[in-house]
């Protein structure tokens, strides 16, 4: 007989909020390949943080603001397919430069949690080792959009949680309307998982990876116990 869904047991962490207020007034971002299932997850961990009595501002990017969803709109129209990969790099950042100046930023000032789905992240792994842009090129114009990371007044995430699949189980869980970013070779896909994973390990302080290739419920455990270690240790 198969067990409900209300009969499931909640994924490990879940029932204990305790923990969750230690993300007050952190920047946290969701990133991954698509089709890695992190909007699943994004999506969770903003109900259990609300649950907990969290304010909380979500954002997706590009997008979020009205014109970043304009930007949004033409940057994964599948008939912009000539678009350059520099003009993708700064329409992107253009977006975000808005999004923080508009909700990200006020609402760090607030003490909330800002729960992001992509950030900066996915220009480095898309545009940068997929696309062939340079890191430094990308770098440079992040600093004009985020301020620079020495800067006390910038806006870098406090955490990148990298959710990591293998292309085959992320090209069975993508939606079969696919945007401009998604029709991408598989070719393309498997750099930019690449790009991730190498971002994660030069930057071990700022990113965290989660295996997404299990159930949810599995999945949903690992990014909590990374939540729990990062920032309430003790809890």
């Amino acid at each position: 007989m198969s067990v409900s869904a209300e009969a499931r047991p909640a994924p490990a962490g879940a029932g204990d909020r305790a923990w969750l207020r230690a993300l007050k007034g952190r920047f946290i971002v969701f990133d991954g390949a698509d089709g890695s299932g992190k909007s699943t997850q994004f999506t969770r961990i903003m109900a259990m943080a609300r649950g907990a009595g969290l304010a909380i501002t979500e954002v997706r990017d590009p997008g979020g603001t009205r014109i970043g969803e304009r930007i949004r709109d033409v940057l994964l129209d599948p008939e912009h397919e000539e678009m350059d990969m520099r003009c993708e790099l700064m329409l992107y950042m253009a977006s975000r430069a808005q999004l923080i100046a508009e909700h990200i930023r006020p609402a760090l000032q607030r003490g909330e949690l800002v729960l992001a789905d992509r950030f900066l992240s996915s220009t480095l792994a898309y545009q940068g080792t997929a696309g062939g842009i340079p890191t430094s090129e990308i770098m440079d114009v992040a600093r004009a959009a985020l301020g620079h990371p020495d800067d006390p007044a910038s806006t870098w995430p406090d955490l990148v949680v990298v959710f990591d699949v293998d292309e085959a189980t992320a090209a069975k869980r993508l939606n079969p309307l696919l945007d401009r970013m998604e029709r991408k070779s598989s070719e393309f896909h498997a750099k930019v998982r690449r790009g991730y994973l190498d971002q994660a390990e030069s930057d071990p302080a700022r990113y965290a990876v989660v295996d997404a290739r299990p159930g949810e419920d599995e999945v949903t455990s690992s990014m909590v116990r990374v939540l729990r270690e990062r920032f309430a240790p003790e809890a």
